[in-house]
């Protein structure tokens, strides 16, 4: 059942309007999902950079170790 002529400009001005809100919402989603991407490949790297630090200071204090165990038995 058609709507009587008088209802169509309404219905098509709720339809405009919901269409603009989709739109809008798709924007606001499509910006937040590149953000979050964005944000995510700084974390990756910030977790590479983080790790290199921590093998560092791992090789660094085995090689301390190392020393002091051998001046231990020197001593």
């Amino acid at each position: 059942m058609t709507p009587p002529l008088t209802d169509q400009p309404f219905e098509l001005k709720e339809l405009e309007e919901k269409l603009d809100q989709l739109i809008e919402q798709y924007y606001a989603v499509k910006n937040e999902n590149h953000a979050l991407k964005t944000k995510q490949q700084e974390l990756v790297q910030e977790k590479v950079q983080l790790l290199e630090k921590t093998a560092l200071a791992r090789t660094r204090v085995e090689a301390m170790i190392t020393r002091l165990k051998a001046m231990e038995h020197d001593s």
